[in-house]
C-alpha cells in the first residue's frame, strides 16, 4: 500500500469512525504520565539449554550495559557446565556481553545468566533548559551511518520534507518523531523486533514493522538532519504501571519482551528519552480494533508520555549497531545485540526461536 493511499484511508476512517465500548470505558481514566521517582531494582536471569548439541557449542548473551541517569548496571554471575565463560566486548564498539564456549564432548550445555540493574522513569521538564554537554567522539558516532541506518539519499530526502518548518533542533525531533507516528506503522506478522533496514523501508514505501524498524526510522531521519540520535537495545521487565498491556512485560516470562528505544541529543537538554514505536504498538495491538488516530483517548496520554519520557520497567542492553561477536565463525555483522545468540556444528542458531533454541529470559523485582 502507498503512503498516499494509507493516508486516505487513514483520513477516511477517522472520519466515520465512532468511539467504542471498549475506548469510551478508557476514555475518562487512562493516563501515561511516567515521573522521575526512586530507583527500581531487577535481577534478570536467561537459561539456555542446547538440546541438539554437535562440535563445539558457542553462546554470547547480551548484559546490562548502561550506566546512567536512568540505568544503573550492576553485577553478572553466571554457572552452568561451559568450558570456558568470561565478559568480553565487541572490538569496535566496546559493546560487553556474556561469551561461553562449550568443548565438543559436552552433550547437553546449559548456561545460566544473572544480571543485577537498577532502573527508573525518565521525563523531561521541557521548560527546564540546561548547558547539556557530552563527548564529542560520542556525538558524532551517533550522527554517522550504520550499514543499514544510511543518512543520504532516500533518508535524506525523507528528513527534510518531515521537518519542513522547523528551525531548533528540538522542532526537528518533534516532526520527525509525529512525521514516523502518521506514516509508519506497527505490523505484528515481523519476525521479532525486525531488522531496522531503513533505506528499504523508505524506498518501498511498506512503513510497516516493529521497534527495531520504527524507531530506526525515527533515528536516522534524525541524524540525516544534524541531530544526534541512537536506538537502545533492551528487555521489558514488568508491567506497565499505567494500565497498558502493551508496554509491559510479564516479569516471570519475557518471551518476545525484548524491546528497542530511542534517544536523541539535544544541546539545551542532554539525552532524551524518546520510543515513537511504542506509540505506534499502542495504537495496532493495546485495543481490539486498530486505532489509526493518535489523538484517540488510549493512544494520545502515550504519545504525548513517550516524546521526552518512558518508564523504568524496562532494561537497556546496548546501544550498538554493527556488532561483531567475539569468536564468532561467520565474519558477517550483527545489526544489534538484543537477543541471545549462539552456534554450533549444526551452523547458527535461530535467536527468534526460543522454543527451538531453547532460551527462557525472566525477571525479579527486589524489595529497596
Amino acid at each position: 500500500m502507498t503512503l498516499t493511499r494509507r493516508r486516505m484511508l487513514q483520513a477516511g476512517c477517522a472520519a466515520i469512525a465512532t468511539p467504542t465500548i471498549l475506548e469510551r470505558a478508557f476514555a475518562a481514566e487512562r493516563r501515561f504520565e511516567p515521573q522521575v521517582q526512586g530507583w527500581r531494582t531487577f535481577e534478570v536471569t536467561t537459561n539456555v539449554q542446547v538440546a541438539d548439541a554437535k562440535g563445539v557449542t558457542r553462546i554470547w548473551l547480551p548484559v546490562p550495559d548502561l550506566d546512567n541517569d536512568f540505568q544503573r548496571a550492576g553485577l553478572n554471575s553466571w554457572s552452568g557446565n561451559a568450558t570456558s565463560a568470561r565478559l568480553v566486548s565487541d572490538a569496535r564498539t566496546g559493546t560487553r556481553m556474556l561469551y561461553a564456549e562449550f568443548a565438543a564432548d559436552v552433550a547437553a550445555p546449559t548456561l545460566s545468566l544473572t544480571s543485577t540493574v537498577q532502573t527508573r522513569n525518565r521525563a523531561i521538564d521541557w521548560s527546564h533548559k540546561v548547558a547539556a554537554h557530552e563527548d564529542p567522539a560520542v556525538l558524532r558516532a551517533n550522527l554517522a551511518a550504520t550499514e543499514l541506518l544510511p543518512i543520504d539519499g532516500v533518508v535524506l530526502e525523507t528528513a527534510k520534507k518531515a521537518i519542513q518548518g522547523a528551525g531548533s533542533d528540538v522542532e526537528k525531533v518533534r516532526a520527525i518523531y509525529q512525521w514516523v507516528v502518521d506514516n509508519a506503522y506497527r505490523e505484528p506478522s515481523t519476525r521479532g523486533c525486525g531488522v531496522g533496514d531503513i533505506k528499504a523501508m523508505l524506498e518501498s514505501g511498506n512503513l510497516g514493522g516493529k521497534c527495531a524498524d520504527l524507531n530506526a526510522i525515527f533515528v536516522g531521519l534524525c541524524r540525516a538532519v544534524g541531530v544526534p540520535a541512537r536506538d537502545i537495545y533492551g528487555l521489558r521487565v514488568a508491567p506497565s504501571a499505567f494500565g497498558y498491556k502493551e508496554l509491559g512485560g510479564n516479569s516471570a516470562s519475557l518471551k518476545g519482551a525484548q524491546h528497542c528505544r530511542a534517544e536523541v541529543f539535544l544541546k539545551e537538554y542532554g539525552w532524551v528519552a524518546m520510543d515513537p514505536a511504542d506509540v505506534l504498538k499502542v495504537m495496532r495491538q493495546e485495543t481490539p480494533e486498530w486505532i489509526k488516530d493518535v489523538s484517540n483517548p488510549v493512544s494520545a496520554p502515550v504519545a504525548k508520555g513517550l516524546f521526552g519520557g518512558w518508564e523504568g520497567n524496562w532494561v537497556g542492553w546496548n546501544t550498538a549497531h554493527d556488532l561483531k561477536l567475539p569468536n564468532y565463525s561467520r565474519p558477517q555483522t550483527l545489526p544489534f545485540l538484543m537477543y541471545p545468540q549462539g552456534e554450533n556444528g549444526n551452523g547458527r542458531f535461530d535467536e527468534l526461536a526460543p522454543d527451538s533454541f531453547r532460551y527462557t529470559i525472566s525477571a525479579k523485582e527486589l524489595s529497596a
